[in-house]
């Protein structure tokens, strides 16, 4: 490498200290590059720097600036702060908060030249995805959900004060036990005005109580009347079965929940809401910050506002970020999406500008087109990771990360079977098989509420749709039924469905009697 001496006066720093001025400069140069040459969209910034300590305590409330108070937080600080104090792990150098303003924490230890990295990945890489991505548009308030996470705050403070702490934690433990199924997975729902959510409480509170009340007064009791009395698909329609979203149907219809019960149960909604696109763009989101980490810091260097030394500094870093280790690696566990997101934008990148034959017969639609940044621009917007790698995961790159398939039949004793190689056939098959790990729709249960016996016991029916064989984990399974027991009040009962639509398992849980 030839080493250049850079004016001092150009320079953004010199060495590893910082002052807020620096911080300033840096994010100034680094916004005219993101906006001016990348023409990236960005939320406005709002930086913020914190210690490792308070780095420790964002990592146990998942990372948000303001959070209600719970005690598995408390749990998840002293796990964390334990391995870093041994120096059995590290710390982030940044979180991002998906807000308008968009905030990024940046950790007080950080050299200038980490401060500068951190900026352009979180401040313009996360902040332009989050902005643009059209599952962030459909499913997330940017600009709503600080104020919303100060109403839940607050509301669940003063929860704990009228009905007790012990009460509280007990619904916020099944509620968190049911998160990962309080999403609306599918179009057709619209994105809640969180700005809204405060005000419309006492109104939705009265509403929902009217609503609730009519249905179950409703309801046949007594020995004269039979479930065959009333019609399946009527008494479906009334409760709005099938349902996938479990959290929301209990919201709505669980028949002995309090309303301030109701209310938490609509904040964890809204908060695993909140980061359900993140669980969908996980490679996508991380290799754009990338990406565009690695662009500015590189027009930082050409420009000659960071030094030789500074710059070898950043690759040394971004070296580690990117890191993937091979499948026979003791550290392997799975594709680091660092990894792999950065080295699809650079494919499309090299697809867009210096394309091969092969990549204008697999892509010819963006093959030569010689914008690269409208290119990607357009992929970060209307993709998610499971789309972009069945679409943009091309034969040059599965070559050259070595990417194979393998499947392994339990029903054959020959061994494992390679079942995708280094041929047309096979990369198509390589793409749509690794796609499918980030696929929700393939790796999550699909669990539904698909029935209540309103006239009998009030028994609430759910099934699981098997796929590929696999069944649910016995344990796991028993102890977040007794939490929707406790929730719904009366017996479940969850059948798991296998491929030939015969009931395989049955789960059942009643509701626990609380002492008070």
């Amino acid at each position: 490498m030839t080493m250049t001496v850079r004016p001092k006066d150009r320079l953004l720093f010199e060495g590893a200290d910082w002052d807020f001025a620096t911080l300033q400069r840096i994010h100034d140069a680094c916004e005219a590059i993101a906006l001016g040459e990348l023409g990236l969209d960005v939320y406005p910034n709002q930086i913020e720097v914190i210690t490792s300590e308070q780095m420790l305590d964002a990592y146990s409330s998942t990372g948000m600036p303001l959070f209600y108070r719970h005690w598995s937080f408390g749990k998840h600080f002293a796990h964390h702060e334990t391995f870093y104090r041994r120096g059995m792990r590290d710390l982030a150098y940044e979180i991002v908060i998906n807000s308008s303003p968009c905030i990024s924490y940046l950790m007080e230890e950080n050299t200038a030249t980490m401060q500068t990295l951190v900026t352009a990945h979180a401040a313009f890489g996360h902040n332009h995805f989050f902005k643009n991505n059209y599952l962030f548009k459909l499913w997330t308030d940017a600009e709503g959900i600080l104020d919303y996470l100060d109403f839940a705050k607050g509301y669940i403070t003063r929860c704990e004060e009228r009905y007790g702490e012990t009460a509280v934690e007990r619904t916020l433990d099944s509620a968190h036990a049911l998160m990962s199924h309080g999403v609306h997975r599918y179009a057709g729902k619209t994105a809640t005005d969180l700005r809204q959510e405060e005000k419309r409480q006492q109104e939705r509170r009265a509403h929902e109580e009217q609503m609730f009340n009519d249905l179950w007064r409703t309801v046949p009791v007594g020995k004269a009347k039979k479930a065959g009395d009333i019609g399946l698909e009527k008494r479906r329609a009334a409760l709005g079965l099938p349902q996938d979203n479990i959290l929301y149907f209990l919201e709505k219809s669980a028949p002995r929940l309090q309303p301030w019960q109701r209310e938490i149960l609509r904040i964890v909604r809204h908060v695993a809401q909140y980061f359900h696109p993140q669980r969908q763009t996980k490679v996508m989101n991380e290799g754009t910050a990338t990406f565009v980490h690695y662009q500015i810091m590189n027009r930082l260097h050409e420009r000659g506002q960071i030094s030789d030394g500074n710059f070898l500094e950043f690759l040394k870093s971004h070296a580690n970020v990117v890191f993937q280790p091979s499948y026979d690696d003791r550290r392997f566990s799975g594709f680091n999406p660092y990894a792999l997101g950065f080295a699809m934008m650079q494919d499309i990148q090299r697809i867009v500008t210096k394309p091969t034959e092969e990549d204008r017969a697999w892509f010819p639609d963006i093959a030569g087109r010689g914008d690269a940044m409208a290119i990607l621009r357009d992929v970060w917007a209307n993709y998610r990771d499971e789309s972009f790698i069945s679409q943009f995961l091309s034969p040059n790159l599965i070559r050259q990360l070595r990417l194979f398939h393998l499947y392994d039949d339990p029903e054959q004793a020959e061994g494992v079977l390679v079942s995708a190689i280094h041929n047309e056939r096979g990369y198509l098959r390589i793409r749509r098989q690794l796609s499918r790990e980030y696929d929700i729709g393939w790796t999550d249960p699909a669990i539904d509420i698909v029935d209540v016996d309103l006239a009998g016991d009030r028994r609430l029916l759910l099934q699981h749709i098997v796929m590929n064989g696999c069944y649910l984990q016995e344990s796991d399974t028993k102890l977040v039924l007794q939490h929707l027991a406790d929730l719904w009040g009366y017996d479940v009962l969850l059948q798991e469905i296998d491929g030939s639509n015969t009931v395989a398992r049955e789960h059942t849980a009643s509701p626990r009697k609380i002492v008070q």
